[in-house]
């Protein structure tokens, strides 16, 4: 499992940092751990899983 911080997911999905922090508040994006200042890591393949879904049905 590879794990990728809150920016490395805005960069990836091509929003803002914000934005992943919502989707995780939302439960739309799962964290599955926090880094040491207590931000959401996020799971690789889940985050390229969800860019695929969001881009099926119409954009993130």
């Amino acid at each position: 499992m590879s794990l990728m911080t809150v920016e490395e997911v805005a960069s990836y999905l091509g929003v803002q940092d914000v934005r992943v922090e919502r989707l995780e508040r939302e439960s739309l994006l799962v964290s599955k751990d926090k880094d040491a200042d207590g931000k959401p890591l996020f799971d690789r393949e889940d985050v390229e899983r969800y860019k695929e879904f969001a881009q099926r049905i119409g954009g993130i």
